[in-house]
């Protein structure tokens, strides 16, 4: 774990403390890891900037893909290191056993890589935020556009935790709703390094739609293994959750065609790009991906309720300050405008993207086409159907 602080030190002001839990040494690391961090200390040192009345830290630690060492960490940042808000990084089963940390202290736990959509439906919490994407937006489009050109037999490879049980589950209703049909779902272990077995039972299957609910460094492998296998060619593909970083490692002649959403997209506008531009120099060589940008945009929105509540009253209580969250607009260059839902979902856009060629792309980074754009409410799961209690009440 390390610590950095934004602002220099000053014993008349509080400090707001930040802890990112995240993936620093498993199959997630590309997907938040430290570029992550260095985006939310971007953030803090934006709102620095232009507030004077509290200083921010932001400090980090690994989860090792483990609910219970995650809980942990947790616990230990609220009891002996004065830490006031969560920001839950990669793995589905660790954002859902922070959050019920975080309600049980009454800390803020914001979500920027949980897929879950029990985050904000039956698990809810009036302490919890989940900014950047979930099952729901991965699933719709993709699944609605494959079936509609035709993919109409899926079978499914699912990381055997809450993430891939959560998306496959997403996909699987809308590819029904659209008219197609599931074949059969095998559950993948984390961190697989051969996924032969799997692959060839998918083959044999005759689906015309390979489904990876697979993430982080697996999904390089799954598809790298896939290419290899000749799989590509004779099935389409929907890997489901995609990021920048999956794109570059496993290389466009493998991705192009690929179907995906994101919410985030660097060169997707002027105000994506000046973001770009401004926090790519500390993040070691690669561009932001979704996750990277969704630390920049929860911990400047956060850091915004915390200074119209005041920092006394966001240090006491976790769930005021993200009902502060919920009545500020939100607003940043990599998200642009949206809100906070009563369930604590982000009400932002979303982007059916397709990979480029080779010959499409005009250089490093430059990887993606914007195919559509769904609005904030065709993006999330109608309120009447997350199952959250908040909406009831």
């Amino acid at each position: 774990m390390a610590a950095a602080q934004v602002r220099p030190a000053s014993a008349q002001l509080p400090t707001i403390r930040i802890g990112v839990l995240a993936d620093f040494s498993g199959i997630y690391t590309d997907l938040l890891g430290i570029p992550g961090v260095e985006c939310a200390k971007q953030a803090v040192e934006e709102f620095a900037a232009a507030h004077r009345g509290f200083k921010a830290e932001v400090i980090y630690a690994d989860h090792q893909n483990k609910a219970d060492v995650g809980a942990a960490i947790v616990r230990r940042w609220f009891d002996s290191e004065g830490v006031d808000m969560v920001i839950a990084g990669p793995n589905s089963s660790v954002g859902l056993a922070a959050s019920f940390v975080c309600k049980e202290r009454d800390k803020a736990c914001l979500g920027v890589a949980v897929t879950s959509t029990e985050f904000t439906g039956k698990q809810c919490t009036p302490n919890a935020v989940n900014w950047t994407y979930d099952g729901y937006m991965f699933s719709k489009a993709v699944a609605l556009e494959t079936v509609k050109a035709g993919g109409k037999k899926w079978y499914f490879l699912s990381t055997d935790n809450a993430f891939g049980a959560s998306l496959t589950e997403e996909t699987s209703r809308f590819v029904e709703q659209a008219g197609g049909k599931v074949l059969g779902n095998a559950k993948v272990p984390i961190s697989a390094s051969d996924f032969s077995s799997f692959l060839l039972a998918a083959q044999a299957s005759g689906a015309d739609v390979l489904a990876l609910s697979i993430g982080g460094a697996d999904l390089a492998t799954c598809l790298k293994q896939g290419g290899e296998f000749g799989l590509t060619k004779k099935m389409k593909v929907a890997a489901l959750v995609t990021f920048l970083n999956d794109i570059h490692a496993v290389g466009l002649d493998t991705m192009k065609g690929l179907l995906f959403s994101n919410s985030f997209y660097w060169d997707l506008n002027d105000r994506t790009r000046a973001f770009t531009k401004r926090v790519a120099p500390r993040m070691a060589g690669t561009y932001p991906g979704m996750t990277h940008a969704g630390c920049y945009a929860v911990t400047l929105h956060y850091l915004k309720a915390v200074a119209a509540l005041g920092p006394a009253a966001a240090q006491k209580s976790g769930a005021a300050t993200v009902a502060k969250m919920k009545e500020l607009a939100t607003d940043d260059d990599a998200f642009g405008r949206g809100a906070i839902r009563i369930d604590g979902r982000a009400a932002l856009p979303a982007y059916l993207l397709e990979v480029k060629s080779p010959a499409e792309s005009k250089g490093r980074w430059d990887y993606c086409k914007v195919l559509s754009t769904a609005s904030a409410e065709e993006a999330t799961k109608p309120l009447n159907e997350t199952g959250c209690y908040l909406v009831k009440a």
